[in-house]
């Protein structure tokens, strides 16, 4: 067993070894960050998520400006009132929104926002085999599709044949120190792991890599309290030979970091815990809805 499946299997963080800096600077990469902003993120105070996509920021310079949330979720627990995020500025000028929404504060730790985020940092993980597992890959080709109607985020090309990933971000953390995802139902995730499942039955391989786009969650389970389809997915389709990963980032406004892999847990537990943890956050999730309703703020 190597030292990553040891640490997965007793439930540790495995942190990567010393030289992983070294192979990052090589390639262009410094100590661990694998993603630099662009630009100066801008700070500011969040005011409001509405129609899902869009928050509502006052900046430090005191202009209120109309910010894209790359987020199609809940964002359980994100959406607190007055929290200092930091935005993006694009470039162009014909955008129709400038902004974009990359971190916010929740309780002095810095988390990301930006979904579409991941798949960059997972792609730069892959193409520079940062971690173990990946080390027979000769090709990272992204957004592949195979069945019927489905898209996988990778398919890497490797001596041993097709491997397939499917990122997922991760971004809510309970009190007992577990990540949880998806904080909603989420058919569309069930049917890509249904259907890469149907890939590793036909001899390929198949991974599900989750981020954590946060650096305090000692470990990560599909949720069965927000997507109990999902979960029972994720334990037929580990059953049947998919991998199920999770990569541990840390946001600064720097950039993001790559910290270590954390274990995913498939197994069937409690949810009756959950259910308390996140009533908790119902007055924090959700947007406002152009009726004025608010969507999305519980699930129990």
């Amino acid at each position: 067993m190597g030292d990553v499946a040891r640490s997965v299997a007793e439930g540790r963080p495995h942190t990567f070894p010393a030289d992983t800096g070294a192979r990052m600077g090589h390639c262009g990469l410094v100590l661990g960050l694998v993603h630099r902003w662009p630009s100066p993120l801008l700070e500011g105070r969040l005011r409001a998520r509405y129609e899902r996509f869009l928050a509502e920021v006052r900046l430090a310079d005191g202009r209120t400006v109309r910010a894209h949330c790359v987020n199609p979720g809940r964002m359980e627990g994100m959406i607190v009132e007055g929290a200092r995020v930091w935005l993006s500025e694009s470039p162009n000028p014909g955008r129709a929104l400038r902004f974009t929404w990359e971190l916010v504060e929740l309780d002095g730790r810095l988390v990301g926002a930006n979904t579409s985020l991941p798949n960059a940092l997972v792609r730069t993980v892959l193409e520079h085999r940062l971690v173990p597992g990946f080390e027979d890959l000769t090709r990272v080709i992204p957004e592949q599709r195979f069945g019927r109607g489905h898209r996988a985020d990778f398919r890497l090309e490797t001596r041993r044949g097709a491997h397939w990933v499917e990122v997922k971000n991760c971004h809510l953390v309970y009190p007992d120190g577990l990540g949880y995802f998806p904080d909603s139902a989420s058919e569309r995730a069930t049917q890509h792991v249904e259907a890469l499942a149907r890939r590793v039955q036909r001899g390929d391989r198949a991974t599900v890599l989750f981020t954590l786009q946060r650096d305090d969650a000692r470990g990560l389970r599909p949720s069965a309290l927000h997507a109990p389809d999902f979960a029972r997915a994720v334990r037929r389709a580990a059953r049947l030979g998919v991998g199920f990963r999770a990569l541990r980032f840390l946001p600064t406004l720097e950039g993001i970091s790559l910290l270590d892999e954390v274990p995913v847990e498939v197994h069937r537990y409690a949810v009756e815990p959950l259910v308390e943890w996140s009533r908790a956050f119902d007055d924090t999730s959700g947007w406002v809805r152009k009726d004025g309703r608010i969507a999305g703020r519980s699930v129990t």
